[in-house]
């Protein structure tokens, strides 16, 4: 089509009344995604001088991520050979700390759902916290279904033995676990024998917690409430009634235990709310101090992401108010 010098005329004319665009940059076009918050880089290792009992130990450690989006992380760590605490700082430090132990079944330990993704949400309200990397019971350690309470007692003397280079009250020290990290808190809350040698100073101090959180914990070791895959990686695939005993958190002597809250959903359908009932009768019984909240909903390893919006989401902050009444935080 020839354009002549009228039509170009009226198109200069048309583009003059039309309203003026505002340019779009590059950066509004191209929207970048949500990122993960990077993790703490203050670390400790609980042995420097080597976790004990290692010499049949030939397993590699490794820390898969299973997450596609660059929202957040969905790690695990597995065959952990060298164990240690990631330490969270809050900005503004109330004297209050945490150790969180994730779960995993006792084939892996979860980094991000039950550790640091509730390290954060208890650091913005003032705690200082530390997530636990511990060793798992089938890897070839010595001390077999101790060794991750081992890691876990450990962890504990550390923090209380530098309460002050973390500026936390020693008496002021919590432990969460979530799921079979729930199974380790609570041996850690109710077992009274070291289950170590001291190897330095740290290890004269006190390894129970001063509060204690169950979240959906792997309570029992017997039928027909137990984890099974739990139960045998633990226990090996044929435990005696005697080892069933021994390690059902609901069959021990909770007597002098700190007090205790306990977490789950109704609709579980891993690990039964029936882990959670009968402990909690335990725990009456033995007169600690000990609130329960049942959700009718969540399912398993709900952590903080995975019920953002439901009823369960308030959880952290039952936690919270429990840990007020009774002496944890101001």
């Amino acid at each position: 089509m020839t354009l002549d010098r009228r039509t170009l005329l009226g198109v200069a004319a048309l583009a003059s009344a039309a309203p003026a665009l505002t340019p779009v940059s590059a950066s509004a076009q191209t929207r970048t995604p949500a990122l993960a918050p990077p993790d703490p880089t203050e670390v400790v290792r609980l042995w420097p001088k080597g976790a004990p009992g290692g010499e049949n130990v030939t397993v590699t450690a490794i820390v898969p991520e299973r997450s596609t989006d660059p929202a957040f992380h969905d790690r695990f760590a597995q065959y952990t050979t060298d164990p240690i605490l990631t330490v969270m700082r809050p900005l503004h430090p109330n004297g209050a700390a945490l150790l969180l132990i994730p779960g995993g079944g006792y084939r892996w330990a979860v980094v991000d759902k039950e550790g640091l993704d509730v390290a954060r949400v208890f650091a913005a309200a003032g705690v200082t916290c530390f997530v636990l990397r511990y060793r798992l019971p089938a890897d070839g350690w010595t001390a077999g279904p101790n060794a991750p309470l081992q890691d876990a007692q450990r962890a504990m003397r550390l923090i209380r033995a530098h309460a002050a280079d973390y500026g936390i009250d020693p008496a002021r020290i919590a432990s969460l676990g979530g799921s079979a990290g729930g199974h380790l808190a609570g041996l850690l809350a109710a077992r009274r024998d070291a289950t170590y040698d001291a190897v330095d100073a740290a290890d004269a101090a006190a390894f129970r917690p001063d509060l204690n959180v169950l979240l959906y914990p792997v309570a029992t070791m017997a039928d027909p409430f137990a984890h099974a895959g739990s139960r045998q990686l633990l226990l090996g695939a044929s435990p005696t009634p005697e080892q069933i005993a021994a390690w059902s958190l609901e069959r021990m002597d909770w007597t002098g235990a700190a007090p205790t809250v306990l977490i789950h959903a109704l609709d579980d359908a891993s690990v039964p709310v029936e882990n959670s009932l009968n402990l909690l009768a335990t725990l009456r019984a033995a007169a600690v101090s000990t609130e329960a909240h049942l959700f009718q909903e969540g399912g398993h390893g709900f952590g903080i992401r995975l019920i953002a919006g439901k009823p369960a989401a308030v959880w952290p902050d039952l936690v919270q108010a429990f840990g007020s009444r009774n002496g944890w935080l101001p």
